[in-house]
């Protein structure tokens, strides 16, 4: 497998072209024939056409590569190594959904070969690749694992915004289901994985490799989220004490702030829910959900509070919320608890305004029901920076005295103007 895909007698295929799948197909397509598989057609076209839809990559990086955009079937069946890269988020009650990797585990089936590989890229609890997608390509492909295909898991890596820490530069963990699948999975990543794999132990081993990755974040940051809450009762400001003890050499920089994306915020729940299906309970990661989870509804309710002592009126308050993404400097507002914000500011009758310079505003009226403000007004009660885009990083006191009242409250949760804000009263987590 792995010497004719590099000799292009047979090709790989990336099926889900998102912010995980097409920098991977692209990378892979430097090297050898790729075909780049994504159901929705509009993607597709605009892809073909150089334009990433996710808005991470320029048009040069489709420059040079050996690839193929297509939502078709009959196309896909000319490949022979598949990588799954589609999203598993998590529902309104916050139960894993895996309606997408199930699909594309149906897509699978019926274009499986005998001697086919497929690796899963897409974040699962230990044991979803094995236990519930290879029984569905199985069904439809009348294939054995092992026998007829080879299956692995290797976890994605890709961080939204970041130009430094990409496929090429990041280690790969790959797993294969017997020891020929992993050396050949192995080999096909580290033609593009500068920075060489990790060969796990199992499949199951590198899905909860991956599941922890985030959790731990999550957890570090719920941390922080409630130091916050109880330094903010002492009138001690949170990032002046996480300074301080940042000269330890073994102190652990995490920050407070608002927790989403498709990531940290959801990962923990695959876990948890596996957890409770083996009849464990889980707490301290559960706890930490809880506290994250819990983020938007804390800053809406200290804005308010501002507000009502200092104005009284709140029907006729207004709030300017800067940064409707999930972090900063993306386009991404998947998950953006951004939204939970503004939801929280609107229940109590608040009239509210909300900018950013790279969300796109019909994507959060259909996302979250409400859009982007044409241009920011004056005379608002507060302001809540909830995302430091480096756009943001430039404004001053003056620029914020411009377009508040007098006793207005700045709101800065990741601490971007601390000491630098006299004119108005500051607040940050």
């Amino acid at each position: 497998m792995y010497q004719d895909l590099l000799d292009k007698k047979k090709k790989l295929a990336v099926i889900g072209l998102g912010y995980v799948g097409l920098p991977i197909a692209l990378e892979f397509a430097k090297k050898i024939k790729v075909i780049g598989f994504d159901i929705n057609a509009d993607r597709v076209k605009m892809m073909q056409n150089k334009i990433d839809p996710s808005q991470e990559l320029e048009s040069g990086a489709f420059d040079h590569c050996d690839i193929e955009f297509t939502n078709d079937l009959e196309k896909l069946k000319e490949a022979n190594f598949y990588i799954v890269a589609v999203p598993t988020p998590v529902d309104q009650h916050n139960i894993p959904d895996l309606v997408p990797v199930q699909r594309a585990s149906e897509t699978i089936g019926k274009v499986l070969k005998n001697g086919d590989y497929v690796v899963y890229e897409s974040t699962v609890y230990p044991g979803c690749t094995e236990e519930d997608c290879v029984p569905i390509i199985e069904k439809l492909s009348g294939l054995k694992m092992v026998d007829e295909y080879k299956i692995g898991y290797s976890p994605e890596r890709i961080n939204p915004g970041d130009k430094e820490h990409t496929i090429t530069s990041i280690v790969k963990v790959v797993s294969g289901c017997c020891d020929e699948s992993l050396d050949t999975i192995a080999k096909v990543y580290e033609l593009v994985v500068k920075a060489g794999v990790h060969r796990a132990s199992s499949i199951k081993v590198a899905e909860a490799a991956k599941i922890i990755e985030n959790t731990q974040r999550d957890l570090n940051i719920a941390l922080m989220n409630e130091l916050s809450i109880i330094f903010d009762k002492m009138n001690i400001n949170t990032f002046e004490v996480l300074e301080a003890a940042g000269t330890k050499w073994n102190f652990l920089k995490f920050q407070p702030g608002l927790v989403g994306g498709h990531c940290i915020g959801v990962d923990p729940y695959y876990l948890t829910y596996k957890s409770k299906q083996l009849g464990y309970d889980s707490r301290v990661i559960l706890a930490g959900r809880n506290i994250n989870d819990g983020m938007a509804g804390y800053v809406a309710k200290k804005v308010l509070q501002h507000i009502i002592q200092n104005n009284g009126n709140v029907k006729d308050a207004k709030v300017l919320v800067m940064g409707a993404t999930f972090k900063e400097n993306v386009s991404d507002i998947r998950n953006s608890k951004v939204a939970d914000v503004v939801k929280e500011l609107k229940s109590f009758s608040l009239n509210v305004d909300v900018a950013d310079p790279h969300a796109d505003s019909g994507e959060l009226q259909h996302e979250y029901g409400f859009g982007l403000v044409n241009e920011i007004g004056k005379n608002y009660d507060a302001v809540i920076i909830t995302v430091p885009h480096n756009d943001y990083k430039n404004l001053d006191d003056s620029y914020f005295v411009s377009i508040t009242k007098a006793n207005a409250l700045l709101a800065d949760l990741k601490g971007i103007y601390r000491n630098k804000i006299k004119e108005r009263k500051y607040w940050s987590l």
